[in-house]
């Protein structure tokens, strides 16, 4: 199974240099041991909002006042359980320190 944990801007200070090298080993053991499928980080002052209503198609560039609680990063997990999943999101928040995120299991179309 698959999940996505995306994480949300909370307002945190902005990571030091020991944090970018503690998540970066995190990052590489994880994906040397097949359960991390992709990474990456964003920039919510840059994003555009794409809405379809009615079939009307609206495009807004940012930034928005609501820039505070956007996604800022993911992660891409392989995992036998949504149990599992969250055990390899508390190693990511340990690494990381204080900050919020929401996990989805992703839905297999096949």
């Amino acid at each position: 199974m698959q999940f996505l944990m995306m994480t949300t801007d909370s307002g945190s200070t902005p990571p030091t240099p020991e944090l970018y090298a503690a998540m970066g080993k995190l990052i590489e053991e994880m994906t040397q041991a097949g359960v991390l499928l992709a990474t990456g980080a964003f920039d919510p002052r840059s994003k555009v909002h794409v809405q379809n209503q009615g079939g009307k198609i609206t495009v807004t560039d940012g930034p928005f006042t609501e820039a505070k609680e956007g996604i800022i990063g993911f992660a891409l997990m392989e995992a036998k359980s949504l149990e599992q999943a969250l055990e390899y999101s508390k190693k990511f928040w340990e690494v990381g320190g204080d900050g919020a995120g929401d996990i989805y299991p992703v839905i297999d179309p096949g």
